[in-house]
């Protein structure tokens, strides 16, 4: 069953402890420059790279990406998985890959990433990113006004869906069992069983 609990479960400081790649601040612009096969984040200049996602991440993956592009097939919101960059703010050298993203306002893309913040933002966790997404990308999210993110982790077969309310996110936690509503989207909900299905 879904449990409602408060944002400040997750509210914990988090410090980065990665080095970045060299000792020097890349801008967003560096980011774009970049071969497209690089796989890559900035957090206020410093460079994270990403590891190679696993057949289990990118099967997850496949199957939300699968059910929201099917929701949303001839609405005006879009869905967009991995590699899909996100620049939260204009004025931070701050750039991400989120695993999936769904964007209602479309005067925020242009032809390489979104401008500002995207409505729902998915992460899957991996023992790489795990730190990350729990962290620092959350409150990167919660202040840039992310409408709703979730963290799914695939080892436990759980899915937290935080939902912004007066600035913070309200979490529910769902099991593979259940069917999780998309709050920003009305009418859209997400099986859990398939998502987290090992077939």
């Amino acid at each position: 069953m879904a449990k409602t609990q408060k944002e400040s479960v997750h509210r914990k400081e988090w410090a980065i402890d990665m080095e970045p790649i060299r000792k020097e601040y890349f801008t967003v612009e560096d980011w774009l420059s970049w071969d497209e096969d690089v796989r890559a984040e900035l957090y206020e200049g410093s460079l994270i790279m990403l590891a190679q996602p696993t057949v289990r991440h990118q099967s997850v993956l496949s199957e939300l990406h699968g059910q929201l592009w099917q929701f949303l097939k001839g609405k005006p919101c879009s869905v967009y998985p991995a590699p899909f960059g996100v620049r939260l703010f204009d004025n931070e050298d701050t750039a991400f890959e989120p695993d999936i993203v769904v964007v209602c306002d479309k005067s925020k893309l242009d032809d390489r990433i979104c401008r500002g913040a995207p409505d729902l933002v998915i992460e899957i966790l991996s023992p790489s990113t795990a730190k990350m997404d729990r962290g620092m990308k959350y409150r990167k999210y919660q202040q840039a006004g992310v409408r709703e993110y979730w963290i799914v982790d695939p080892d436990l077969n759980l899915l937290q869906a935080g939902v912004l309310h007066d600035g913070k996110y309200i979490t529910t936690m769902y099991e593979a069992e259940d069917i999780a509503p998309v709050a920003i989207l009305e009418g859209c909900e997400i099986n859990l069983a398939d998502v987290f299905s090992e077939g």
